[in-house]
């Protein structure tokens, strides 16, 4: 029964976003919220320009009435459900201000770093309240050891930092076709399965709608995308997978779970910190899938790498979890 509804809750959300996007697409090119390319970009990315943006609101849109819709039919609503929908929603709309920025007030940087970064922080304080109110564990564990640690009000400065990293780490990722969709699927896909290993099947439920959600998204999303998810979409998936790995304990796991986003951030970081300090560039451009591109990899070919890397890295975490 529970595996039916775990299909059911997967299939429903991948048929709600593939439903509503072929209604909102032109929607959207009619309201000309079309991206805006940076120039400093690969110059590729200019026939991109004008493509519609904002489409991480159909993504929402069926992460939340699916897990609203099947989660009583499993486990009932519960406060970890509700803590989920407050990360994902809240980071939405966070990223939708983002984007109407970008395409109403043609400032392509959107919302200032420091505007943004509140907002992340603000989201994240009020989630760790009601978190730490609810009465949950504060213990973290090592994967695949018997060895844990009660972090106490500093497990506080760790979700904070979680589910800021996190969701700055996943919208890094959103720079090809297709790219974000398919590591997001992966990595949802893991957490859906250890959810369910412990018995956790509201998060279960919760993990599966964005699999559907976004590989729904994936049909237009693909290359040549006919639709971007924005920031709405890319930080509210960066927020609710951070969010996962609080609620199901498994925050160091998240590491390898999300090793792509971790790998393209850290190709910022260290872009960075080598031009600041001796001038000189790491990679011809970050992050790391653009360096790809202007290698002159096709953009096909650095999405399904990067696809079967995030595969091997969820398949490593669930080893470990569920097997070491």
């Amino acid at each position: 029964m529970r595996e039916q509804v775990i299909i059911m809750a997967m299939a429903a959300s991948f048929l709600i976003t593939v439903i509503l996007s072929p209604l909102f697409i032109p929607f959207l090119r009619r309201l000309k919220f079309g991206q805006s390319i940076r120039e400093e970009g690969p110059k590729s990315h200019q026939k991109k320009s004008g493509t519609p943006t904002m489409g991480g609101i159909m993504i929402l849109l069926a992460i939340v009435a699916t897990t609203l819709w099947i989660t009583p039919k499993i486990a009932g609503l519960s406060t970890r459900t509700y803590l989920l929908l407050l990360v994902t929603v809240g980071y939405g709309v966070l990223g939708f201000l983002d984007d109407m920025i970008k395409v109403v007030m043609k400032r392509n940087l959107g919302l200032t770093s420091r505007q943004k970064f509140i907002g992340q922080l603000l989201i994240a304080a009020i989630f760790f309240a009601v978190y730490r109110q609810s009465g949950f564990s504060t213990v973290l564990h090592i994967p695949g050891a018997d060895w844990s640690v009660d972090l106490g009000w500093a497990y506080g400065v760790l979700l904070l930092f979680m589910l800021v990293g996190g969701s700055n780490a996943v919208n890094l990722t959103d720079g090809l076709d297709g790219l974000l969709a398919g590591t997001a699927a992966i990595a949802f896909g893991a957490y859906a399965v250890l959810a369910w290993n412990q018995g956790q099947y509201d998060v279960a439920v919760f993990c599966v709608a964005v699999v559907g959600a976004v590989l729904g998204f994936l049909v237009f999303n693909a290359h040549p995308a006919k639709v971007f998810m924005g920031d709405t979409g890319s930080l509210a998936l960066g927020g609710a997978i951070a969010a996962v790995a609080v609620l199901t304990k498994l925050e160091l796991l998240l590491v390898i779970i999300g090793g792509v986003f971790v790998i393209e951030t850290l190709s910022v970081i260290i872009q960075v910190a080598s031009f600041k300090t001796t001038g000189r560039r790491v990679f011809r451009m970050s992050p790391l899938h653009h360096h790809y591109e202007l290698v002159g990899w096709s953009e096909w070919r650095i999405v399904v790498t990067f696809w079967a890397v995030g595969l091997l890295f969820a398949m490593l975490a669930i080893y470990i979890e569920v097997w070491m």
